[in-house]
């Protein structure tokens, strides 16, 4: 016997909830709208989306058969239990603190430390790192399995973030404190051990077991956003930050090779204490109090090879692969900013500068992106156009630089940041409108393994970046031995941080303006005679 309670939403207006039986049934069929689902067996729940849960158990464990009206709904949620103080928010999202003081040092700084200060090869320093941006990739679905087999005192995620941050400030000391006395091949083997430790080992430990923590530190499903909303205003204040002072701070430490090793010790230092408050600012709910309210999920398991033949099959989703590749490209092209401000601008500080005029506007832009999402009543508009924004901003970036006018490269990197904002804050929601358009055309639910290609393909393609620029640097001429570059280094820095940039901005527009995955799911729904907020699911009982 099956039973399901069916949301039918038509016209943005709850009408009626309607409980059917049938002991016949030979499928489950899940019918949603507005991302509501509820589905159930004499069993108890199969599946659910999380902001439904607390009323699905009400129903199940009191009501069940029954009917509640949207009002009697809302009631029941707004009783759900709370777990955390403002306090234990604030501390965990401050653990965004020690994450990007690795994260922003390494992303911005490693490539000029290494060339500039510790005389490496740009073209072999990118192929090095690109090798371990592979290892890091396959790291990632290590680590979430191993905390998920984890159970201490402390409990399954705190322990990996608290100790692997402890390898993390070892192995940051170590990329920026390359003994100068080496020989060129031990030096490439010292940072490519340590920088691989670092990325692929502990910091991976730590950054998923500090994004575990969301799930199982509370319940309540507004306590979660509330969670990532400090998180996000910890991880931009900081990388804008790392990225605003960190050459100054290096001579301000006496410059030069103890100058970085100096910072990283720093950076290190804050980093570790900062983790640790974080982590000791919340504490994990038992494995007995969160089973009270999981269901047993019954889905069916694909091989890898099957899905990712049924992810190749969904276009959206390999449109959206390739943009997220072209942004990894795009942001190792920014990243040559550093060497844009100190050989083309003749002033490193400027970067720092430039950092201010991308991160606030890429800010206030995810401020506003889900206000403008929905009175426009879906993400494809507000994607399409606000990236022709950002691709004007980015041409216009270019004739700036080659004119030499600073203050208009500044403003309109600004509108080119703005541009690039709402992409950044709803990707992940258009990825679940490829998740649903897959439900849609395939009858067949492979989130883990679209998540899991999704992290690696950014990886990937941040390391490809980073060696694209390695090489390219190399190619040019580039020494970073030298104080005055040749003339062919100092185009290609044109080349690389004015002129690529504009054109990934302009394929990247083109991807989205054919990214109307939410228009496509609105036209299968219809062919499938169901309203445009509700979608069919199947699976076979």
């Amino acid at each position: 016997m099956c039973g399901i309670i069916e949301l039918r939403n038509e016209r943005k207006e709850l009408k009626k909830d309607v409980f059917h039986c049938n002991s016949m049934l030979n499928s489950v069929k899940i019918l949603y709208a507005q991302k509501k689902i509820i589905i159930y067996s004499d069993d108890g729940i199969i599946s659910f989306l999380q902001d439904e849960k607390q009323f699905v158990s009400f129903i199940m464990g009191k009501f069940c058969p029954c009917w509640h009206t949207n009002n009697e709904r809302n009631s029941i949620m707004s009783k759900e239990k709370t777990y955390l103080k403002w306090y234990n928010k604030v501390g965990y999202g401050s653990g965004d603190v020690a994450g990007n003081v690795v994260y922003a040092l390494l992303t911005s700084f490693v490539m000029i430390y290494l060339t500039d200060t510790i005389g490496l090869n740009a073209g072999v320093i990118g192929v090095l790192i690109a090798v371990s941006k592979i290892f890091d990739g396959i790291t990632d679905v290590i680590f979430g399995t191993l905390i998920d087999k984890t159970h201490t005192k402390m409990g399954k995620a705190k322990p990996w973030m608290l100790y692997g941050f402890i390898g993390c400030a070892i192995t940051l000391i170590g990329v920026f404190a390359i003994p100068m006395n080496m020989d060129n091949f031990a030096q490439y083997a010292w940072f490519f051990i340590c920088y691989t430790l670092l990325n692929s080992v502990f910091y991976t430990a730590n950054n998923i077991a500090y994004s575990a923590l969301t799930a199982l530190v509370t319940k309540n499903s507004k306590e979660r956003v509330q969670m990532g909303s400090y998180r996000f205003i910890f991880a931009f204040g900081t990388s804008l930050l790392i990225q605003a002072v960190t050459f100054q701070f290096v001579e301000a430490m006496g410059g030069g090779a103890n100058g970085w090793r100096t910072v990283a010790i720093i950076y290190a230092v804050i980093g570790l204490i900062v983790n640790t408050i974080s982590a000791l600012s919340v504490k994990e709910l038992s494995d007995e109090e969160l089973a009270d309210s999981e269901t047993k999920t019954e889905e069916t398991k694909y091989s890898f090879g099957e899905a990712f033949k049924i992810l190749v099959h969904n276009k959206y989703y390999v449109m959206i692969t390739v943009t997220y590749i072209l942004q990894q490209f795009y942001g190792a092209m920014i990243g040559v900013g550093t060497y844009y401000a100190k050989y083309v601008l003749a002033n490193e500080n400027m970067f720092g500068t430039f950092a201010w005029f991308i991160n606030i506007p890429l800010i206030i832009a995810l401020i506003f992106t889900p206000t403008i999402v929905q009175k426009w009543n879906g993400m494809y508009k507000l994607n399409k156009y606000s990236y022709m924004v950002a691709t004007v901003g980015r041409l216009l970036v270019a004739v700036a630089g080659y004119m030499g006018n600073i203050p208009l490269m500044l403003a309109f990197t600004a509108l080119a940041a703005l541009g690039q904002g709402p992409w950044q804050g709803d990707m992940n929601a258009v990825i679940a409108s490829c998740s649903e358009y897959s439900w849609l055309t395939k009858h067949k639910h492979v989130d883990g393994i679209m998540y899991s290609c999704t992290s690696l393909g950014v990886k990937i393609g941040g390391g490809l970046g980073t060696a694209i620029v390695g090489l390219l640097l190399d190619l040019s001429g580039f020494k970073g031995t030298l104080t005055v570059q040749p003339d062919s280094a100092i185009n290609m820095l044109h080349i690389m941080y004015l002129i690529v940039p504009f054109a990934l901005d302009l394929i990247i527009t083109f991807i989205l303006s054919k990214m109307n995955v939410e228009k496509a799911n609105a036209e299968i729904k219809e062919k499938l005679g169901i309203s445009e907020n509700e979608v069919v699911m199947e699976s076979q009982n």
